[in-house]
């Protein structure tokens, strides 16, 4: 004979005791696991460690940002990273030009992996996001988009000691610009092997377009969201008048992409 539901015995509630001791389990367990990790007792490929080193070479996956960060934070840590890119430099001494100019831990890029032109100078931080951008973003997409790489960059310049740039018709911004302290890269245009140039002022989609069939724009478009992953921020046409001729890539400032 089935009981009547309000008849059947209720379950009794785990106790307290038992939740904390669940708790306490599980704690106790993770701390063993950070344990035999940090003391090398287990070892897990570098590729999962977050506290490996950044490797540039690799494809990046969900802890490459994190990595890139860290890199970016520690001078000696981003010079070390910066010294598997293969990129040749040199280092620069640190200097002040003026109120809230001048740079620390900076090189002179002479080559990449494309030509540059005029060799720019860059801190470590911006030297080492520009090799992840140009290799894990820019060549996939050039390869996409035209099945060849990219060849060479143009560039309107890196450092220099001036204020926040709000356009031709507009006063400067009242705070220094990322440039002031070689924090930042003005990227105008790329040259494809087959001897194509593509610039931001000509080919970047205009009046907001949401869809193009363009091989140009949407590697233009490629591009500006892949330093969206490398940069702090990337700033193109769509953000103001006074982008609308290059992508403006920076490292330390705030999170910017637009």
């Amino acid at each position: 004979m089935a009981l009547d539901p309000s008849e059947r015995p209720l379950k009794p509630a785990p106790s307290r005791r038992k939740r904390w001791l669940g708790m306490a389990a599980a704690c106790a367990a993770l701390a063993v696991g950070a344990w035999a990790v940090a003391t090398g007792t287990v070892e897990i490929p570098e590729r999962f460690d977050p506290w490996a080193p950044l490797d540039v070479a690799a494809p990046p996956d969900w802890l490459t940002g994190f990595k890139l960060e860290r890199a970016r934070r520690e001078p000696a840590r981003c010079l070390a990273a910066l010294a598997q890119t293969g990129m040749q430099y040199e280092l620069l001494p640190d200097r002040v030009t003026g109120p809230g100019c001048g740079f620390k831990n900076a090189v002179r890029l002479r080559s990449a992996g494309v030509r540059l032109g005029t060799a720019p100078s860059l801190s470590c931080p911006m030297a080492l996001s520009f090799f992840m951008w140009e290799r894990h973003a820019l060549q996939p997409a050039a390869r996409q988009r035209f099945g060849q790489p990219v060849v060479a960059i143009e560039h309107l310049g890196s450092y220099a000691c001036r204020n926040v740039n709000r356009g031709d018709d507009a006063m400067p911004g009242p705070s220094r610009s990322r440039h002031a302290t070689a924090d930042a890269l003005d990227v105008a245009g790329l040259t494809l092997a087959d001897g194509r140039r593509i610039t931001v002022l000509q080919a970047w989609p205009r009046g907001g377009a949401a869809s193009t069939d363009d091989p140009a724009a949407l590697l233009l478009r490629d591009a500006h969201r892949g330093a969206c992953r490398f940069f702090n921020g990337a700033l193109g046409p769509d953000y103001n008048a006074a982008h609308k001729d290059h992508f403006h890539l920076e490292t330390g400032g705030y999170d910017m992409c637009r």
